[in-house]
């Protein structure tokens, strides 16, 4: 639906936000994912559920209705806004990106206590640059003596990389670019023939393990407003320019950013070159956009999660003792 009909998609997220109470479709769906839930409990006999998604956590919220042996239950919300989708009585702590979401939450029911503002959870070797950005571009062999963009396409491979691409070849300045095409071997065929027939070098790879240092060898990174990959971002300090965001979340995590000051957004591929030239050719605006990542950056805030979840862990065996 996202990639087909994003406008059907808008519409329901919209709609299931402005409502007040669980929809028919989504209870029944909630107590058949639980009871197919139930025997891999039962195996497994988790001490706590963490799901990093809205649709498992109401799930995981009507499991605990049914069944009186059911494990706590933390939802991770990994976007800069919460959707009603994520809002249940019986889930047992909330780790959250914002302040607001948090009122959010406090204002839909959910007690303060159950609730820790931690930030969405990154790996720590986001922040963590022990080289200079020369030595590091050395390393992994980037050019020293031109601009590096650092450009990838989300999860699903909505983002149009080749026509992206195409669009830099207008820049005044010289570039370089690093596009990782994530696990679609087609998608990364089709990058590889964009690469050909563009007039500056380009990197492509698919699924790498040290996006990290590719954010920090980096000048610029073009995106779609994915939470984790903008939270990764954020915490790597490195400028975003935002484009074809997902309806929904994505829609509100571009607001966000753009209005803490850590992001430009694009509305469509013919703008993509005047704001890159915005972004590296104005060294304050640079320099701002890198301050506002650091200010909204939370690079620990996986640790912060895990407390949340060791302490729900740690009441459970307390209760059993």
């Amino acid at each position: 639906m996202v990639k087909t009909i994003p406008q059907m998609y808008r519409y329901i997220y919209n709609r299931a936000e402005r409502a007040t109470e669980v929809g028919p479709f989504r209870a029944w769906a909630h107590q058949f994912t639980a009871g197919n839930l139930r025997p891999l409990l039962e195996r497994e006999r988790p001490d706590v559920v963490v799901c990093t998604h809205a649709f498992p956590c109401g799930a995981m919220a009507e499991y605990k209705r049914l069944y009186a042996d059911a494990p706590p239950v933390v939802g991770i919300v990994t976007d800069f806004a919460v959707h009603a989708f994520w809002i249940h009585d019986n889930v047992d702590g909330y780790a959250v990106a914002t302040d607001a979401m948090r009122d959010v939450l406090i204002a839909r029911g959910i007690a303060s206590e159950r609730i820790v503002v931690s930030g969405i959870p990154v790996d720590p070797r986001f922040a963590l640059n022990l080289e200079s950005q020369t030595e590091l571009r050395e390393r992994i062999g980037l050019p020293l003596d031109r601009k590096i963009v650092l450009m990838m396409g989300g999860g699903l491979g909505i983002a149009p990389l080749e026509r992206l691409m195409r669009a830099l070849e207008s820049l005044a300045q010289p570039i370089a670019a690093v596009v990782i095409a994530g696990r679609s071997r087609r998608a990364e065929r089709r990058v590889l023939a964009a690469a050909q027939s563009v007039a500056y070098p380009v990197r492509v790879l698919r699924f790498v393990d040290n996006v990290y240092d590719y954010m920090h060898a980096a000048d610029l990174f073009i995106t779609k407003p994915g939470g984790l990959s903008t939270a990764e971002a954020l915490a790597a300090r490195i400028p975003m320019v935002l484009c074809k965001p997902l309806p929904g979340q994505e829609e509100r995590n571009a607001r966000l950013l753009c209005e803490w000051g850590a992001a430009l957004r694009i509305r469509k591929v013919d703008e993509l070159a005047s704001a890159v030239d915005l972004v590296l050719g104005d060294a304050e605006r640079h320099a701002a956009m890198l301050e506002a990542a650091e200010r909204h950056g939370r690079p620990r805030a996986a640790r912060t999660a895990a407390a949340l979840i060791a302490q729900l862990a740690r009441q459970l065996t307390e209760v059993v003792a």
